[in-house]
């Protein structure tokens, strides 16, 4: 089959595709670069892409492939770690239409799905009638249910509801040939010769599984012995795409408990965990899953120990599932134990569990570490000695890993640093992987538990099963599949595991960048290495505080998700697919609907910055050549507000703005969205209201604390500010600005003072700025200029011990992680960026003892998406509480988002984001509610599309504090227009 792609002519592929298909057919290089790997160490490239609409569209791909001898491979999530949802011929993306769920039926317990359909809409769907899908892996928000067929995946819940091919009743499948059979009992859709050929081997099939709830691994054949039913649907199950397609599925429900507790088991270490798991099993628990220090925050709250099991009960009512705990808690040998009860509190704690396949990538020191070896299962009662030689095993390749897992299944993930870039370290990779895989067929185990084999352990296969059963396998395949045209090369005659790694193409030579990616080693091919595919960025809906990735959850397209995006720019540094280098269209176009909102820099478990990337690219995209008139007009946006109050024009300037035809032809020319106002700016600027107030300031003796005048208070929203003084004054704080001039030594602060370098008279003086529009833009040199002069005169501030207060959340966390990683070489970015703390955080550290003003009403808004991903809200939520402020605030982006909501052509999006959360949060607010919104863009958003005013944290409490009316010197709430 290789050779005959080799042959096969593109265009005429893609001809016929369009000419057959009604779905999408895509063969340009962002289409194929998107689909190059999935969540494994492998990499083929594709020819093409269809996403079909229906099995008429499936049966028409088949045809045109069988015609132009084209493999064909089926893909879902992309969440697989063997290799097995790449390959070089089409691919099919089922996410795109075959994702319904076409029926439910709560009396009969039984779905009817298509393989798109992601797994948290099944779960939703038979929520309200008290069912659930059984099995339930980590990336249930994005896994599909033709991947979980195809895989057999298995999930957390497994030693309760066991394996994917548990829940199957029936499955509508396509044969290469084009046949259509329905699998199921007795024979029931078997092809041509199958019965035939298993019959006469019955004896190698009742003696040649190993016996262990997790045994994924080759072809599930003994389904098919006639004491079990001879189920074809079954034994299709875990085929990983090369048997057949599958177009529709019939699968069962469980009952849902009512009520869960989570028993938190703790232990000395991973081994005493992994003793303990299998004595669990008779007390019949949910789940019983281990997980050991290494992969546990240190900010989580767990029971002394080194590690932990993970032991989930049900029940009819919230007693009995804590009495169930409580028996299993008895029961167990532990150092420690929790129990937790409260829903929020539960799944806070399995979010760790979920994320450990991302965060499982990094070491401890930081080294990156690789699937591979990510999922071997052997009997439960094996896993503790499993464990021990499975880690001497480790050390004898020095080699590191942090295993974690089904414990009570017998199965272990654990990401390995394998050195995958150089000849040695593959070599390495290659005796790890024969060597363990003796090692676990001696345990009686399975090589794969639940991901399958692929690329990754097949060709080790004949040494779980011999050659005999492996021969077998072959000539099922060629039952099923005579021509080899599905997903070749996996699980049968398979390419050896150390060939096509995803980094081989990688350039080995340093790329030269702007930032410093302190985090990678300075090596901007690391920092895109991160994403290891797991997708949790195209969760489909996300609830909470969490906000990844806004532009997926709108388009649904995978370049507009951050793992889309990590991958075209792995296949740019390539070369080989996205040719253009930094100049590439197919990166600046998947980039263009990034939001700049950094949520993935927090909820991506790996912590790819996709903000930074972005920045990165436009950096060297734009390098000597025309940017768009969005980044002049609104990337320069400091350079022209200064010049307005410079020019005192501010009221001309909104006189102007107020005319129609002025202000249609100002968004004309600035490249700004025609359905957005053009915002109002202050008639007096913040620093302005401070010079005025001067000889009116308290006289306090607190802590000194250093107010930024960022751009948007300065210039857009003075009052808030103003608030800010009144609250920061009103708990002792002595509040200063800083240094408007270049200072030779102190003192700090209030734009006037008598040490001056004789230089700064020839500058003139100057104002602070965080660099933030710049940097999103991707004028880094800019952004580098403006931050240096920034430091220069925040040295005189730097000498004390003075907090650095910053009102406006984005410019807050440009300061912490922005300046540092753009000036990774001047000492000074990273002591101002450790000084910087939000307003909740300087009340809370400087102001300890102070009480707010008790407002005693509901709150309803948003936590600012760069608070979210880079500052944290704990001190927010903690000086809401003090004021009588309640509720939660909604997660997600306003959809604003600086610049991305005012530039042309964005608006629909960022519409469409703002009504993911913000707008339905605030539209179902209690009567009376406050609505927060310390960013300045989510205060716009809410005026633009809700006609809503939102009001920073301090506005609200300077409010309550100063009822009778503004002290002396202070403006009357007329600022600002």
């Amino acid at each position: 089959m290789t050779d005959l792609l080799r042959g096969a002519d593109p265009a005429a592929v893609e001809g016929a595709l369009r000419a057959a298909v009604r779905g999408e057919v895509a063969f340009g290089a962002g289409a194929r670069a998107l689909v190059t790997m999935d969540a494994s160490n492998y990499r083929r490239v594709p020819l093409g892409v269809v996403a079909p609409v229906d099995a008429g569209d499936v049966a028409a791909v088949l045809a045109v492939c069988r015609e132009h001898g084209v493999p064909v491979v089926a893909r879902g999530g992309g969440t697989s770690i063997a290799g097995q949802a790449t390959g070089t011929g089409v691919v099919l993306d089922f996410t795109r239409h075959m994702n319904r769920l076409v029926a439910l039926d709560p009396g009969e317990r039984t779905a009817v799905v298509q393989p798109g359909l992601v797994l948290d809409r099944l779960q939703e769907a038979a929520a309200p009638h008290g069912l659930r899908f059984g099995p339930d892996p980590s990336t249930h928000s994005r896994c599909t249910l033709g991947g979980m067929i195809g895989n057999n995946s298995c999930g957390s819940h497994s030693v309760a509801w066991g394996t994917t091919a548990d829940s199957v009743r029936q499955l509508d499948v396509l044969t290469a040939r084009g046949e259509r059979l329905r699998l199921g009992r007795e024979w029931a859709g078997a092809p041509d010769g199958l019965r035939a050929l298993v019959e006469a081997d019955l004896a190698r099939l009742r003696t040649g599984f190993p016996d262990l709830p997790r045994r994924i691994s080759g072809y599930a054949l003994d389904a098919l012995l006639p004491e079990k039913g001879a189920d074809v649907a079954r034994s299709f199950c875990g085929s990983e795409g090369t048997l057949g397609v599958l177009t529709k599925a019939v699968v069962s429900l469980v009952e849902a408990p009512r009520a869960h507790a989570l028993a938190v088991l703790a232990y000395a270490d991973e081994g005493a965990a992994a003793e303990a798991a299998a004595g669990l099993l008779p007390y019949r628990p949910l789940t019983v899953e281990g997980m050991a220090a290494d992969l546990v925050p240190s900010a989580v709250e767990l029971p002394r120990g080194g590690a932990w099991l993970f032991v989930e009960t049900g029940g009819p009512t919230q007693a009995e599932a804590r009495a169930r705990a409580e028996r299993i808690v008895r029961a167990a040998d532990v150092l420690d134990a929790l129990i937790v009860t409260d829903p929020a509190g539960q799944r806070a704690l399995w979010r760790i569990r979920e994320d450990a396949s991302g965060t499982a990538t990094r070491m401890p020191d930081g080294t990156e570490a690789w699937p591979g070896w990510e999922d071997c299962a052997v009997p439960p009662e094996r896993l503790g000695a499993y464990l021990r030689d499975f880690r001497a095993l480790l050390a004898s390749h020095s080699l590191r890993g942090a295993p974690y897992g089904h414990f009570g299944d017998g199965c272990i993930h654990v990401r390995i640093d394998f050195d995958l870039l150089t000849g040695p370290g593959v070599a390495r990779f290659r005796r790890f992987s024969e060597e363990l895989a003796d090692l676990v067929v001696a345990h009686g185990g399975s090589l794969s538990g639940e991901h399958g084999d692929g690329q990754a352990r097949a060709e080790l296969l004949p040494r779980m099963y011999g050659p005999g059963l492996v021969g077998l396998f072959e000539r099922v395949k060629g039952v099923w599949d005579p021509d080899d045209l599905l997903n070749p090369g996996m699980l049968v005659r398979p390419a050896p595991l150390d060939s096509g790694l995803r980094f081989a193409v990688l350039p080995r030579e340093p790329v030269d960048v702007a930032f410093g990616y302190p985090a990678d080693g300075g090596d901007f091919t690391a920092a895109v290495r991160r994403c290891v595919g797991v997708a949790k960025c195209r969760t489909e809906s996300v609830s909470g505080p969490a906000v990844m990735c806004p532009s997926f959850r709108v388009t649904g397209a995978e370049e507009h998700s951050t793992r889309g995006r990590a991958r075209l720019l792995h296949e740019m540094l390539a070369g080989e697919v996205v040719t253009g280098g930094w100049r590439s269209p197919e990166v600046r176009d998947a980039l263009d609907l990034c939001l700049s909102c950094k949520g993935c820099r927090s909820d991506c478990p790996v912590g790819v910055d996709m903000a930074m990337y972005k920045a990165e690219f436009l950096h060297h995209h734009y390098a000597g050549r025309r940017r768009p008139a969005a980044h002049h007009a609104l990337g320069r946006l400091p350079l022209w507000l200064r010049a307005v109050s410079r020019t005192r024009t501010a009221r001309l300037v909104n006189a102007l703005s107020g005319i129609r035809p002025l202000a249609w032809a100002a968004r004309r020319l600035g490249g700004i969205a025609p359905e957005r106002p053009l915002p109002r700016l202050a008639r007096r600027t913040f620093t302005g209201w401070w010079e005025r107030r001067r000889p009116h300031r308290p006289a306090t003796g607190g802590d000194l604390v250093v107010l930024w005048p960022d751009t948007f208070t300065e210039h857009l929203s003075p009052a808030v500010g103003q608030a800010a003084v009144r609250v920061l004054e009103a708990a002792g704080l002595r509040v200063a600005l800083p240094p408007t001039v270049h200072l030779a030594g102190p003192p700090v602060g209030d734009g006037r003072t008598v040490a001056l370098d004789p230089l700064s008279l020839l500058r003139g003086r100057g104002r602070v700025c965080c660099g933030l529009t710049y940097v999103s833009t991707g004028q880094l040199d800019r952004a580098r200029t403006v931050m240096r002069r920034t430091l220069d005169l925040m040295e005189p501030v730097l000498e004390t011990a003075a907090p650095v207060v910053v009102l406006e959340p984005s410019c807050a966390a440009a300061l912490r992680t922005d300046l540092p990683e753009l000036l990774h070489d001047d000492p000074r970015a990273a002591r101002l960026a450790a000084r910087v703390l939000t307003f909740a955080e300087t009340l809370q550290r400087h102001a300890p003892g102070w009480t707010p003003p008790r407002v005693d009403r509901p709150v309803a808004g948003q936590t600012h998406c760069h608070q979210h991903a880079v500052l944290g809200d704990a001190a927010d939520r903690r000086l809401r509480r003090a004021a009588g402020l309640t509720g939660d605030l909604s997660g997600g982006c306003c959809g604003l988002a600086g610049d991305f909501g005012f530039t042309r052509g964005h608006y629909e999006i960022s519409a469409a984001v703002a009504e993911e959360q913000l707008l339905p949060a605030v539209r179902g607010a209690p009567d009376g509610a406050v609505v927060l919104a310390d960013g300045f863009s989510c205060r716009t958003q809410l005026e633009h599309l809700a006609g809503v005013r939102g009001r920073h944290l301090a506005e609200v409490l300077a409010q309550a504090l100063d009822e009778a009316g503004p002290r002396a010197g202070e403006d009357d709430g007329k600022g600002a227009e």
